[in-house]
């Protein structure tokens, strides 16, 4: 399987930290020489500046349920 990208174009928020808004998917060509980059939406903020961060599926989803774990706790928190 092919390495895959994910591309990010970085909103910068006075007084918090920078968000990392996910656009799109990169993947390597096979010859290593370029990529292949599919954009779901376009930067329109800010210098156009676009990220690609090395993706891998099995860790997302493992960093996902823990956010949303400590989402429910703060929520839980908030109701108390």
């Amino acid at each position: 399987m092919a390495k895959m990208y994910r591309v990010y174009s970085i909103i910068e928020r006075p007084k918090q930290d920078d968000y990392w808004l996910n656009i799109g998917v990169a993947f390597a060509h096979e010859d290593g020489e370029g990529f292949n980059v599919i954009l779901q939406a376009l930067p329109l903020h800010g210098n156009g500046k676009v990220v690609l961060r090395s993706y891998d599926p099995q860790k997302h989803e493992a960093e996902e349920a823990d956010k949303q774990a400590t989402a429910k706790k703060g929520r839980a928190k908030e109701t108390a």
